[in-house]
């Protein structure tokens, strides 16, 4: 079902097989229900330039960032927290929190001076009528200080992932939705001048859901990804084992996004695709599915992704509970990192092939804890800090850039259940 409506112009107020094959799928019809508000943006060309996502983050002199930690709050964490992060050192001093609830997710404006997180509510035994939020934090990168702005539904439960318009204009975000009513969707929400949010313009609802009984009872949508050149925003379903691909279109009629007219891509069903992410030069895609703990590397062009490799995360044998989850490409994009949940509690490490964009595994290397479900490494590429959600620690491993291997003594950060980290420059 694809419903909408013309959209105004003017400034708003306010199973676990690892051997699963992706197939793409031609479709005249996307299985969503779209819903603009009526609202949409006129940003100036400076407020794009602002706010617009950066890749990564101007060096400083002194090789010192900072780094903001999001949290799940209710235990021993009270919401953001900053730290001044050397990278000669791999030392992270604690600066600063920003009292918010369950910040899970968190992107930072091309210019430093914005931080946007999500709220991410009811979890598991709230109530399917409460909405999760997005949270708009000005941030002082020199002081490393965060003030709080204003707050937006996400229009959808469990919010779980940000990711920003190339330009700058929409802040788009996922909505995991445990409940089976509202169900996965995701929302844009216009990005003020001031860098504050708006109300959402459109959410998009998708409906399905797969063989997974308790995990794949309805919709999930688990990121929204932009393709390299920006015309693209990708969806990853878990609950509809799909890949949505949406064309960018801030300025058009229906709002700023609409199906293409071309592709979704499909996996096996019951493998739960979580998180998709590009190599620096577009031309490869790399996606984890959270149910079957495997990588895909997909070839990719003008909006379609084909699938050329699958690699399971978990050893050979491993009988446990297993849950891909993040992934990140070294700063050189020569190795990839996948983490692995449940039972594994591991982080698997790829050299990836220059031309054909194929992955081979050079190591695996235990977080330490429980729960790595992200991590982050450093803008020098010489540290990988990554999060154990339940066992209120991260740990910061040295990182060899020239074997992908990280170090076997790493720093210990003791914070209640981390699960997000983003480096900014202060300079």
């Amino acid at each position: 079902m694809f419903r909408n409506c013309r959209s105004a112009r003017g400034v708003p107020d306010g199973a676990n097989d690892a051997n699963g094959v992706a197939s793409t799928v031609a479709r005249q019809r996307h299985p969503f229900n779209l819903l603009i508000k009526g609202l949409a943006i006129m940003a100036s060309v400076a407020a794009a330039h602002a706010f617009a996502q950066s890749p990564s983050p101007a060096m400083p002199r002194d090789g010192v960032y900072d780094m903001i930690v999001g949290t799940y709050t209710g235990g021993k964490s009270e919401g953001l927290y900053v730290y001044r992060f050397d990278t000669r050192t791999g030392d992270a001093t604690p600066v600063s929190v920003a009292k918010t609830v369950n910040p899970s997710w968190l992107v930072v404006s091309r210019d430093n001076r914005h931080v946007y997180a999500v709220n991410e509510l009811p979890g598991d035994n709230g109530p399917a009528t409460q909405r999760g939020n997005v949270s708009a934090f000005r941030f002082d990168p020199q002081a490393g200080q965060l003030t709080f702005v204003n707050q937006v539904s996400a229009q959808g439960n469990d919010p779980c992932y940000l990711s920003l318009s190339p330009d700058g204009r929409y802040l788009f975000v996922a909505n995991y939705s445990v409940a089976a009513d509202p169900g996965g969707s995701f929302a844009a929400l216009p990005i003020r001048q001031d860098g504050s949010l708006g109300d959402a313009a459109l959410t998009a609802h998708h409906e399905g859901s797969g063989p997974v009984k308790g995990r794949q009872d309805g919709a999930h949508v688990h990121s929204t990804v932009f393709s390299p050149d920006g015309r693209y925003l990708f969806a990853q379903d878990l609950g509809t084992d799909r890949l949505y691909a949406y064309r960018y279109a801030p300025d058009g009629d229906n709002g700023p996004v609409s199906p293409t007219d071309a592709v979704e891509t499909a996996l096996k069903a019951g493998s739960g695709p979580r998180h998709l992410l590009f190599s620096g030069d577009g031309r490869h895609a790399y996606l984890t599915s959270e149910l079957a703990a495997t990588v895909t590397v997909f070839r990719y062009r003008d909006g379609k992704l084909a699938e050329e490799q699958v690699e399971p995360l978990a050893e050979p044998g491993f009988k446990g509970a297993v849950g891909g989850s993040a992934l990140h490409l070294s700063p050189d994009g020569r190795f990839l990192y996948v983490s692995n949940r449940g039972d594994a509690n591991d982080i698997s490490i790829f050299a990836v092939d220059a031309d054909s964009g194929r992955l081979k595994r050079v190591g695996r290397q235990s977080s330490l804890g429980k729960s790595p479900r992200e991590f982050a490494i450093d803008p020098t590429g010489r540290w990988l800090i990554v999060g154990n959600q339940n066992s209120d620690t991260a740990y910061v491993f040295r990182r060899d850039p020239q074997t992908g291997l990280l170090g076997t003594d790493p720093k210990r950060i003791d914070i209640g259940s981390p699960v997000d980290f983003k480096f900014v420059s202060p300079s």
